[in-house]
């Protein structure tokens, strides 16, 4: 049996390709994982404007770099959705990246449902209360798929 996966980071970015929110589990490396979500934005954007243009969330692995595989996935109101998945010898099963990315989705579909949370104006990494559950949300998700620790 193939081991579960492990996030070591989740990415959420607005249509307007500004960060919502971009939350690390590996300490210290919390600048590599924001240049990681901003140079997926590139292959999102020429994956989705293509010539051939899919109906399709999940976007599959968009590349890989020294130890991160980045995957992508768009909402249907153009949400872009980045998981930092540490690059391993074993194989990533599409179902399992693709079930993560649902179950991030609706997190995130929660969160943005509630009138009193409003997302797209406060900046990524602001610690606000309003942003308590929606993180939690997006903690009690890694914890469930890879058992990572999450900075508080």
């Amino acid at each position: 049996m193939p081991p579960p996966l492990r996030l070591n980071a989740v990415a959420f970015i607005s249509p307007q390709n500004h960060p919502i929110l971009i939350r690390t589990f590996q300490k210290g490396d919390e600048l590599k994982y924001h240049y990681v979500a901003h140079t997926s934005l590139d292959v999102i954007e020429e994956r989705t404007n293509g010539p051939a243009k899919s109906n399709e969330c999940y976007l599959g692995l968009l590349y890989a770099m020294d130890d991160i595989a980045a995957y992508g996935y768009i909402t249907p109101l153009k949400v872009k959705i980045v998981l930092a998945l540490p690059l391993t010898d074993s194989v990533v099963r599409d179902s399992e990246v693709i079930m993560t990315f649902k179950a991030l989705h609706l997190a995130y579909y929660h969160a943005s449902s509630n009138p009193f949370l409003r997302l797209y104006d406060t900046p990524a990494g602001v610690g606000s209360s309003r942003w308590k559950c929606f993180r939690q949300r997006v903690d009690e998700i890694s914890r469930a798929i890879g058992g990572t620790s999450v900075p508080s």
